[in-house]
């Protein structure tokens, strides 16, 4: 389904079934009238709202950023796109060294809704007395 989109509203702390502490992630879930409507379904009894706004809400224990698009997969599960994420990943360790730690620096950046955050430029000059030496 496209279209369906959640906004990062807050988090809260919740025990697991292992009494461990667990963050839980907070979305506003917004959309075309259609994707809303497939959203509710595919939550069912699970479907919560805002008191407030009335807006549909999706919950993760994984944060994946103040906002983030939202699939309906074929089991009617919802779960959070992470292909930029994993595209993003696979560049920095295709590349590795300093070029793989910029790739993934600025891809995080962006991801998160950051500006780009590149290096200072170095600049290289050559000396006319060691040109051509080894």
């Amino acid at each position: 389904m496209k279209g369906l989109n959640g906004t990062f509203q807050r988090s809260y702390k919740k025990r697991d079934k292992n009494n461990n502490l667990v963050d839980v992630f907070v979305y506003a879930v917004t959309g075309s009238k259609e994707a809303i409507e497939a959203y509710e379904k595919a939550q069912g009894e699970f479907l919560r709202k805002d008191d407030t706004t009335g807006k549909p809400l999706w919950f993760s224990t994984r944060y994946v950023g103040d906002s983030a698009k939202l699939i309906i997969t074929e089991k009617g599960n919802v779960v959070a796109d992470m292909s930029e994420f994993a595209k993003a990943a696979s560049l920095a360790s295709q590349f590795g060294g300093n070029l793989g730690v910029e790739l993934a620096r600025n891809a995080a950046a962006q991801l998160m809704g950051g500006a780009s955050t590149t290096s200072a430029p170095v600049e290289v000059t050559a000396d006319s007395s060691t040109l051509g030496q080894a």
